[in-house]
């Protein structure tokens, strides 16, 4: 098991707080990825799904849907959320069976989970000749700018940062973000497409820090200093937050 793996299988700790805390998709990211299919989709596989916010937006009648996961807790949350016929695997993708290809491959904000070596040839062998891979991502972020200094000197005897780099270091002003950058030079895809659906919301202090509790740099401390940073964060917000949750979303098609 990589150690990649095993960082994203601390999730199940939080699972319910996950479900709670972090927000959903919008419906325009189905609308997106079958407009770009151009054909109709029949079966989709999930990479990563975790509670399965992102499931639910495809899995809709005349699709079969399979939702999987490394971790055994975050698929029981989710299967508390979606409809019953959407079939889960708890399997990292490294470990997933081959030999099955899909209309379309999802993954939400879980590819960064997966090991470089191979992905993207492994990742044609889900893929139908012609279907779909899809990519999301929104990385949360407080609007205003003083908030988000006060967080980061509050959160600094902790951690430097809670963020997670991209993968092959694309800089965050490149016109192209990852996993596009690596799609782009990869000889299993093309037609690669880069498009941002804006998501503004407020939440109050108490659900911002508990959004917090279920990312990965917090779930790495050890329980003690874990918890005096959340006390320490709460200190320094105001009673609720302004949020941008701008969901970058890639698309490509399998040659």
């Amino acid at each position: 098991m990589t150690a990649m793996v095993l960082r994203a299988l601390r999730f199940g700790s939080v699972a319910e707080a996950y479900e709670r805390f972090r927000p959903g998709y919008p419906a325009e990211l189905a609308e997106l990825v079958l407009a770009y299919a151009g054909r109709p989709v029949r079966t989709v596989l999930e990479i990563g799904a975790g509670t399965g916010k992102a499931t639910r937006r495809f899995a809709r009648p005349g699709v079969a849907v399979t939702a999987t996961d490394p971790d055994a807790a975050m698929l029981a949350e989710l299967r508390k959320h979606v409809p019953a016929d959407v079939r889960t695997v708890q399997a990292a993708f490294e470990d997933l069976p081959l030999g099955a290809r899909h209309d379309l491959v999802l993954a939400a904000a879980a590819l960064h989970w997966t090991a470089p070596e191979r992905r993207w040839s492994r990742m044609a062998d889900l893929v139908e000749p012609g279907g779909v891979f899809a990519n999301c991502g929104a990385p949360i972020q407080l609007a205003d700018p003083a908030v988000e200094a006060a967080v980061r000197a509050a959160r600094a005897p902790f951690l430097d940062s809670d963020e997670i780099p991209s993968p092959d270091g694309t800089p965050p002003d490149h016109a192209m973000q990852w996993p596009g950058t690596e799609l782009q030079r990869s000889e299993w895809f093309h037609d690669v497409r880069q498009s941002v659906l804006p998501h503004r919301f407020t939440m109050t202090a108490g659900d911002y820090v508990g959004y917090l509790s279920t990312v990965s740099a917090y779930l790495e401390l050890p329980e003690q200093p874990r918890q005096q940073v959340y006390e320490q964060i709460l200190r320094a917000l105001p009673e609720s937050v302004d949020i941008t949750a701008d969901l970058t979303v890639h698309l490509a098609r399998r040659r």
